[in-house]
C-alpha cells in the first residue's frame, strides 16, 4: 500500500471523529496485539487460507505482509475520507486477481467475495476490542460499545460486504460466528500460516525485530482466542501461562499509554513502518481543512471514487 503520511488528514476527520470508540480502540497500544489475533484467527476460514497460501505474501515478505494489511485497517479508523476510500479501491484491486480452487472443498476462492470481506472485517474489527477489553483500560460503556458496532457497519461499507449481513451488536457478532463456525477448519496450510504469523522465523525480510517481535505478541494474542481454536490450530498452551501472561502485558499497555505516547512509533519502524507513519500522522498532525466527518457513500462521490462491486 503506497501512502504519503503527510496527507493523512487532509480533508476532514474521515467516518468517526475524535472522541470515536474507533478513534480510541485503534490508535492503543493493545491494537497491534488484536491485529495479530486476527490474522491468525482468520485461517480457520479455508478460502482465505487458500487465498493467503497461493498469494505467499506472508511468507516472502511478511514484515510488510501485514504492515500492509495494518495500515488498511488505520486508515479506514482514521484517515479523512479521501485517504480511506483510496486506500479501499487500491486494496481492492490487489485483491482481484486472487483467485483460485479451494483444495478441501473444490470450490472456487475469490479474496474479494462478500463472505470473505465480511471475515477478514469482523475477525480485525471484534479482535481489536477484545485486546483493549482483556490488556487495556477494559470493556467499553455501553453506549460507547453500541457505537463501536456502529462504526463496525460503516467501515464494511468500504468492502465487498453485503450490508445486511454486517453484525452491529456483540450479540450479532457472537450469532456471525456461531453461523460460518460449521465451514471453520484447520489443515496443514492453515496450521503453516498460522504458526508462521505467531512465531515469524529470521528470513526472508523479517529480520531479527519482526522475528522477536512476533513471539513477543504472540504471549498476548493466543491468550486471547478460544481453547477448541488453539486446539485445532494446535498451539495450545496450559491455561498458567495465559494468567502469567497477563499482569506484564497489562502493565506494559499502562505504561505505553500513560508514559510515554509516542513509544510505540518509535518502535514501528521496526515492525510496521508504514502503520507507525500513520499513527504519527494522527498524534502530530494538524486540523483537517473541514472540521467535519463524512459517509463512505460522501466520500466517493465528492473525490470521485468508483467504489467496490460485490460481483466475482
Amino acid at each position: 500500500m503506497h501512502f504519503d503520511p503527510t496527507t493523512l488528514r487532509r480533508d476532514d476527520y474521515g467516518f468517526f471523529g475524535p472522541g470515536s470508540p474507533s478513534w480510541k480502540i485503534w490508535t492503543a497500544p493493545t491494537a497491534v496485539i488484536g491485529f495479530q489475533r486476527a490474522v491468525v484467527l482468520e485461517h480457520f476460514d479455508p478460502f482465505l487460507t487458500a487465498a493467503v497460501a497461493d498469494a505467499r505474501g506472508i511468507y516472502s515478505d511478511p514484515r510488510a505482509r501485514l504492515d500492509h494489511t495494518f495500515s488498511y485497517f488505520l486508515l479506514v479508523a482514521i484517515a479523512d475520507g479521501r485517504t480511506a476510500v483510496q486506500a479501499a479501491d487500491h486494496l481492492m484491486r490487489i485483491h482481484a486477481p486472487m483467485t483460485g480452487i479451494e483444495p478441501i472443498s473444490g470450490k472456487r476462492y475469490s479474496a474479494n467475495s462478500p463472505e470473505t470481506q465480511l471475515w477478514i472485517h469482523i475477525t480485525g474489527w471484534h479482535s481489536v476490542l477484545k485486546a483493549y477489553e482483556v490488556f487495556g483500560p477494559g470493556p467499553l460503556a455501553p453506549e460507547e460499545e453500541t457505537r463501536y458496532w456502529a462504526e463496525c457497519a460503516v467501515a464494511a461499507e468500504l468492502q465487498t460486504c453485503k450490508p445486511e449481513d454486517v453484525p452491529r451488536s456483540r450479540e450479532q457478532v457472537r450469532e456471525y460466528y456461531a453461523r460460518v463456525r460449521p465451514r471453520l477448519c484447520s489443515s496443514e496450510r492453515a496450521e503453516e500460516g498460522m504458526h508462521h504469523l505467531l512465531w515469524t522465523p529470521r528470513s526472508n525480510g523479517a529480520g531479527l525485530s519482526y522475528y522477536v517481535g512476533s513471539r513477543l505478541l504472540s504471549l498476548a494474542s493466543i491468550a486471547l482466542l478460544p481453547k477448541w481454536m488453539r486446539t485445532l490450530g494446535h498451539f495450545d498452551r496450559p491455561g498458567i501461562v495465559d494468567l502469567a501472561v497477563a499482569p506484564p502485558a497489562k502493565s506494559l499497555v499502562w505504561a505505553f499509554s500513560r508514559f510515554d505516547k509516542a513509544g510505540l512509533l518509535r518502535a514501528a519502524p521496526f515492525i510496521a513502518p508504514t502503520a507507525g507513519r500513520i499513527l504519527a500522522q494522527h498524534i502530530e498532525g494538524a486540523p483537517p481543512a473541514r472540521l467535519e466527518t463524512i459517509t463512505p457513500g460522501a466520500a466517493r462521490e465528492r473525490y470521485g471514487m468508483r467504489g467496490v462491486s460485490t460481483a466475482i
